[in-house]
């Protein structure tokens, strides 16, 4: 499958106006090509989640522009996927239905697509399952299977898998470099764990707060499949606590 999803944010501020202005994001310029895994780290109030909002789509009160394949983002749509921290399931549907979610069964390209998820996502026999037989990290796989169904070509990830316990989190985070390395669509993951940073992504955004900006892009170089306990793994890892420890102001030399 052909990687899409360049996507491109040029100066993007966002404020808060109330008793005195709050400024969330300044001055955010990325450049991400085709097929890649960019996460997203930084304290706490940096802005994080609100900037990939803004890039899916789903906040619109900002300057600046974002583009997806050089066409400006202006509203939610198909070739934007978002999964949240919560899979946000409907309990009442099982979860083909779920993954179909609009789309009727009874269309037999709805149909083999919906297999096709589910076979990608590895919840082949629980195709009649409801959300309450499974477990956290089977029903955020459906939710990845749901956003995946429409061929995003980007697909935003905000904490996906924070409310999942250590173990849960390690598979899921696994599963998740699988169906990339399938499907090759452009990903965006917001994080506040920094080894599922290094071990997933190719570029590692670090942001800084008060205002939230870049503050330094990290490539990430450690071959596919990766261990986090290797030598390289645990210098990158140190490299980038640094970097998130350090004060000082952006260093532009390392800004995509």
């Amino acid at each position: 499958m052909s990687a899409t999803g360049k996507l491109e944010l040029l100066s993007v501020n966002k404020s808060f106006v109330g008793t005195e202005t709050n400024h969330v994001l300044a001055d955010i310029d990325l450049n991400i090509s085709p097929g890649q895994f960019v996460t997203i780290i930084g304290p706490s109030g940096c802005g994080k989640s609100t900037l990939l909002k803004i890039v899916a789509g789903l906040d619109q009160d900002y300057t600046g522009s974002v583009l997806i394949n050089d066409l400006e983002v202006s509203d939610p749509s198909r070739d934007k996927g978002f999964i949240f921290q919560e899979h946000r399931l409907f309990p009442w549907l099982t979860v083909e239905q779920n993954i179909a979610a609009d789309l009727s069964l009874r269309s037999s390209e709805v149909r083999q697509k919906v297999d096709e998820m589910i076979a990608l996502v590895r919840l082949n026999g629980y195709e009649k399952a409801y959300p309450k037989q499974l477990s956290g990290g089977m029903s955020q796989r459906v939710a990845i299977a749901r956003a995946l169904m429409r061929s995003p070509q980007v697909l935003f990830l905000d904490e996906p898998f924070g409310a999942l316990d250590a173990f849960t989190r390690s598979h899921m985070q696994e599963a998740l470099l699988d169906i990339w390395r399938t499907n090759r669509t452009t990903m965006l993951l917001v994080t506040h764990d920094l080894d599922e940073a290094v071990f997933l992504s190719e570029k590692i955004i670090v942001m800084d707060a008060r205002p939230g900006r870049v503050k330094r892009t990290i490539v990430n170089d450690l071959p596919y499949p990766r261990t986090r306990y290797g030598s390289g793994f645990q210098e990158l890892r140190s490299h980038v606590l640094r970097v998130l420890e350090q004060p000082g102001e952006t260093d532009e030399s390392w800004t995509i």
